[in-house]
């Protein structure tokens, strides 16, 4: 049997482990839940088409993406969108839409209980 060792990227680890802190200290499950979906392996990674976001998200609202975004599809709400990383293409539409694009602990430094959030998978 192998042993599971996580992640490699050593800057994905640092997340995971910053994520972990932020939950146990601010009492918010949401960023351990965020942190063990980013902890997955390679072949269970998240990939989320802006489309996806705009047909479940309303004006507004505060979107976590642990994974990455990538850029299939129309964005035509102004909302805040959080993930692990984001493709060229992905980020361009969503600014030119009128979103904020921002990295998931950029996003825990500014609402550390994790309130008003959504997670799309």
């Amino acid at each position: 049997m192998v042993k599971r060792t996580g992640p490699t990227n050593v800057h994905l680890r640092k997340l995971i482990r910053f994520l972990e802190r932020a939950s146990n200290e601010n009492e918010a499950r949401i960023w351990r839940y965020v942190a063990e979906l980013l902890s997955k392996p390679t072949r269970q990674k998240i990939e989320v088409n802006l489309g996806k976001i705009d047909r479940y998200t309303k004006e507004g609202d505060i979107i976590v993406v642990p994974g990455k975004v990538l850029g299939v599809g129309k964005l035509t709400k102004r909302v805040t969108i959080a993930a692990w990383k984001f493709s060229e293409n992905a980020s361009l539409k969503a600014r030119r839409s009128g979103a904020n694009v921002i990295t998931i602990e950029e996003l825990v430094k500014s609402n550390p209980t994790g309130s008003n959030i959504k997670i799309i998978i």
